[in-house]
């Protein structure tokens, strides 16, 4: 059963390891969301850290130079080690390196592989044994490198406490499904909006807590067409051509929580980002988010995020 909220969740500690010559859109695509759950989850969901391999600045592909906050020998116990290479990656493939990555593999619960990095990892001898994907541009060079490996053209590929993705994009599906894990679908529901507009891809991802019902995607754009006057479950049941029964069912299993959970924690959500982001009145707010006085949202408000409009526009 998938879960809407998570309880008390504690921060998940990240360590990022950034090679020369990696791909700034890859790191934005997992940091950015990361802080964005950290915003719109109301706590520290998540921390990360920057390292290189001596401590020294790296630069991107696009020449982005990047301080790191240590070095890789510095690094502690951790949740997640992202490991992030792409341009030059063979360049990086040393006996010191793959040592280092042997190493800090061993103080990570789960190893990330991103974009090339995959086959720094398949190098130092991290995914024997294992499925794994890389950026397709390296898949066929990968596959015939590394025999003992089970190489996949796919976007995420999870082998126990292991990890791999294709690309930038893939990177942002990764961390989504890691939003979903650590924060729950409702924030993850929060930063995809923020970050995706329009409709899903025809072949969309099916990485962890991706929302892949036909009905219930439908169901979250006819809800956030009608933020300001809310539809019954009736009404929406009607106009998704289903059964009331149906679409409360369908909500409870994909994204466990019924549709008028749901429903109430977009109009909120929208409400936030009014208060924060406007000058709007917060009866104005009210208004846009379908509640029919200031003080009625005032108390949706402290019952969800624990406190009021004026404290949340702050």
């Amino acid at each position: 059963m998938p879960e809407w909220t998570k309880p008390s969740p504690t921060t998940t500690r990240i360590a990022v390891l950034l090679f020369d010559q990696f791909s700034n859109l890859c790191l934005a695509n997992c940091i950015e969301p990361l802080r964005a759950a950290n915003t719109l989850g109301g706590g520290m969901l998540f921390d990360w850290t920057l390292l290189t391999t001596t401590g020294d600045a790296v630069t991107s592909s696009s020449e982005m130079q990047i301080l790191p906050h240590a070095a890789l020998n510095s690094l502690g116990s951790c949740d997640y080690l992202f490991v992030l290479a792409s341009y030059a990656h063979d360049g990086h493939d040393t006996t010191q390196n793959r040592r280092a990555l042997r190493q800090a593999a061993a103080k990570a619960d789960v190893v990330v592989g991103m974009d090339a990095a995959p086959w720094l990892l398949a190098s130092a001898g991290l995914l024997n044994g294992r499925r794994a994907t890389v950026h397709w541009d390296l898949l066929d060079r990968f596959t015939e490198r590394f025999l003992e490996i089970e190489a996949e053209r796919s976007r995420v590929v999870r082998d126990d406490r292991f990890m791999t993705c294709a690309g930038a994009m893939s990177a942002l599906d990764l961390t989504l499904g890691l939003i979903a894990d650590h924060g729950g679908l409702a924030v993850r529901l929060d930063v995809e909006a923020l970050f995706m507009q329009g409709d899903p891809p025809v072949n969309a991802p099916q990485e962890r807590g991706a929302v892949t019902d036909p009905l219930v995607r439908r169901g979250l754009a006819l809800m956030r067409e009608n933020l300001e006057k809310p539809l019954g479950l009736k009404e929406l049941s009607q106009r998704l051509s289903c059964q009331p029964r149906t679409l409360d069912r369908r909500f409870r299993s994909r994204l466990g929580a019924p549709p008028g959970t749901v429903y109430r924690h977009l109009r909120l959500s929208a409400a936030r980002k009014l208060l924060e982001g406007s000058t709007l009145s917060v009866a104005e707010v009210a208004v846009r988010s379908g509640y029919e006085s200031p003080a009625a949202l005032a108390r949706a408000m402290r019952g969800h995020y624990g406190a009021s409009p004026s404290a949340l526009r702050g």
